[in-house]
């Protein structure tokens, strides 16, 4: 990470936990909305993958505010929408990833911590797996954007991968943090649902996954076999 990313992310992480409180009022006094303005315009002059580190900083602290929405501005297109959609699922699932793991290290069953029961860790090493993915899929996508300028058609391959990886995951990481945590996962008090909540709402924003199969399916036939392999190599 560069020490300007390394400095946002920073800045990001004390802005939102204000935001918790007091909504978006501490992010746009944070001038956020200026992160893709090039400084040459007065702003921030970040890239894709800035905004990518920030969203999922927003998907862990704020899930339920509009950050992507509010920085990107304007119209959002379906392509920049399942974009934010992904950085924000990136971020509530290390989060939940990160609450489930503390939640089974400390809770008590039958004299040991849940975590060193082998099942349990079984299901956590599938979430892990799933969050890395969704990780790595939005990355892709970023740079695809910072290497198309921000044309979102030019990278649609990478932002219908990441959307669909995403989708998927979210199904099989809210059910294994509600399953690890028990009924106490389901209870408003605790602060899971804030997290599971959105990343399900999230699934179907900007694209359900049949939607983003459909479409990467169609553009992988028209492709052809050999046409899709230099496809894929070219743009990784």
């Amino acid at each position: 990470m560069s020490e300007q990313r390394a400095l946002l992310c920073d800045t990001a992480e004390a802005v939102f936990a204000e935001a918790v409180v007091e909504g978006m009022a501490p992010i746009e006094a944070a001038g956020f909305d200026q992160l893709l303005v090039p400084e040459a315009e007065g702003g921030f002059g970040g890239d894709w993958g800035d905004l990518f580190a920030v969203l999922r900083i927003a998907g862990a602290k704020v899930p339920h505010l509009a950050v992507g929405e509010r920085i990107v501005g304007g119209e959002i297109s379906r392509p920049i929408g399942a974009f934010i959609r992904v950085a924000q699922a990136a971020g509530a699932m290390d989060a939940a990833l990160a609450m489930s793991i503390d939640y089974v290290n400390t809770r008590q069953q039958f004299g040991k911590a849940l975590g060193k029961f082998q099942a349990v860790q079984q299901v956590l090493a599938i979430f892990a797996v799933e969050a890395a993915a969704v990780n790595v899929a939005g990355a892709a996508a970023a740079a695809a954007l910072d290497k198309a300028g921000g044309d979102a058609e030019q990278a649609l391959f990478e932002i219908a991968a990441a959307k669909l990886r995403t989708n998927k995951a979210i199904g099989q990481a809210t059910s294994i943090a509600h399953q690890v945590h028990g009924a106490i996962g389901f209870t408003r008090e605790y602060d899971l649902h804030k997290l599971t909540g959105p990343l399900l709402d999230w699934r179907s924003d900007h694209g359900n996954d049949a939607y983003w199969a459909d479409l990467l399916g169609a553009m992988a036939a028209d492709l052809g076999g050999v046409g899709l392999w230099h496809e894929v190599t070219r743009r990784g």
